[in-house]
């Protein structure tokens, strides 16, 4: 990478910019947000690690500035699942075709999307349902770092209230990112092409959280998730077609 950003390179700050202010004020979707954009502007595994590290950042101020609210218990709980999940999703991201793998998670995030948006009350299932959508989240989290939008079905259920749902997910992807993030490194994702990347997003990172900070207290929560999810169907449009 050259001292001076490409223009695909610009448009992955910005893409950061905004994912970072939805998860400071979320705890989750930041990374699942960006991550459509960012395979397209500079590569499957440059966006999952950079991505990667963006978030870990991200969540590791949440988790300090927040903890007094986190529920430890369902922490614990949900992390071994998803450890479980994760080691899944590593292992297929090895064995099956990219192509095949990017056309599962558009179809996966379109109809997150639509069931999230339309949906007119909540939906009850079973606990040993629920379980293994945090075991599926997990096995999404390690295929493309955006096990949050599955993860969320749980955690409405678990995590009772705004600030205790926040403070509980973002200590997770602490857990879940830096076990992805030694991961990265082992296989050589974190290198010259990369490196350089992450120190730009820093950047955006701190402007996106100052803003998300800012934002927090006063944005109306459902209208906020309703264009979260307008913003993913048009994100999983893009990447199907691609």
């Amino acid at each position: 990478m050259t001292s001076l950003l490409t223009p695909q390179e610009f448009l992955f700050l910005l893409v950061v910019f905004i994912a970072n202010t939805v998860e400071s004020m979320t705890g989750f979707a930041g990374t699942l947000l960006a991550m459509p954009a960012s395979m397209q502007l500079i590569g499957v595994d440059e966006a999952k690690t950079v991505l990667n590290v963006i978030s870990l950042l991200c969540c590791i101020w949440i988790t300090i500035s927040c903890y007094k609210d986190t529920n430890w218990k369902q922490l614990f709980k949900i992390s071994i699942y998803m450890i479980l999940g994760m080691i899944v999703g590593i292992l297929l991201f090895d064995v099956v075709p990219v192509s095949i793998l990017l056309k599962f998670y558009a179809l996966l995030i379109i109809f997150i999307a639509l069931r999230k948006f339309f949906a007119k009350k909540d939906f009850t299932l079973s606990p040993n349902i629920l379980i293994w959508i945090v075991v599926m989240a997990g096995v999404v989290h390690g295929l493309f770092l955006s096990g949050g939008s599955l993860l969320v079905i749980y955690a409405a259920t678990a995590l009772k209230t705004k600030k205790e749902f926040r403070a509980t997910l973002a200590p997770l992807w602490v857990i879940l990112d830096s076990f992805l993030f030694i991961n990265q490194v082992r296989l050589g994702h974190v290198n010259e092409t990369t490196i350089p990347l992450i120190l730009w997003s820093i950047i955006p990172l701190i402007l996106g959280i100052m803003l998300g900070i800012k934002l927090f207290p006063k944005i109306n929560h459902q209208n906020f998730l309703k264009l979260t999810y307008i913003l993913l169907f048009i994100s999983g449009i893009s990447l199907l077609l691609t």
